[in-house]
């Protein structure tokens, strides 16, 4: 029997920094599909040079648009799994390897990263409501596990601008078990790429609002 293909999925804005490490690490233990989300430096080719299969956005997309890329590519070439990460270091490549075993070896179709510490106010506001709701401790943290086939059943990894949110929790919604582990790295000390902190707030809240509406629909209409 084949065994089965795991891709690691990195989305990546101006970060030719550290995505060459990150790339070189993440390697060691499965495939790499960067997508460059129309950097103006040296992203792509700096992940390409380390062994990244690399798609570039021709234009900015943002983080779940960028996301969706890399899923779409990863159905496309045929992987059974995948595992995201960031490219800016701040999650320990060695980490893979528990992700790897829950979804390849235990069979959980979901495996959720929990970070030691919430990043902003509107983090633990929507932590707060998703751990009640949905017993998640860190829905907002950007390693998470998957197996493919709950990607296709949602049509892809996010429709709404979820910040990486959509396709867990609509998983979950739809029965798919789920196992938690708690993840390290290095914390970056600028400024997120992809979101600014009031701009990232904003969105976090909004993603938040629209999980609480979905939960009151599904209960008025039943």
């Amino acid at each position: 029997m084949d065994r089965p293909r795991i891709a690691i999925l990195i989305p990546a804005f101006r970060e030719a920094a550290t995505i060459g490490p990150v790339v070189r690490a993440a390697r060691e233990h499965a495939d790499v599909i960067v997508v460059d989300d129309a950097s103006p430096d040296e992203t792509g080719a700096r992940a390409a040079e380390a062994g990244a299969i690399v798609v570039r956005n021709e234009c900015n997309l943002g983080y779940d648009g960028t996301l969706n890329r890399a899923f779409e590519k990863a159905l496309e070439l045929g992987f059974d799994f995948a595992i995201t990460m960031d490219a800016d270091g701040e999650h320990d490549p060695s980490l893979i390897t528990g992700f790897k075993s829950l979804l390849t070896e235990e069979r959980v179709p979901l495996v959720l990263g929990v970070r030691p510490r919430k990043q902003r106010f509107a983090e633990i506001v929507m932590g707060v409501y998703v751990r009640v709701r949905f017993g998640v401790r860190d829905i907002l943290c950007g390693m998470k596990g998957y197996d493919l086939k709950l990607a296709a059943e949602n049509g892809g990894f996010d429709h709404t601008n979820s910040i990486g949110t959509e396709l867990a929790i609509n998983s979950i919604r739809r029965g798919a078990a789920f196992r938690q582990l708690d993840v390290s790295g290095t914390r970056r000390q600028d400024a997120p790429r992809f979101d600014r902190r009031l701009r990232a707030n904003l969105r976090i809240l909004s993603a938040l609002g629209r999980i609480i509406r979905q939960d009151i629909t599904a209960l008025t209409t039943h």
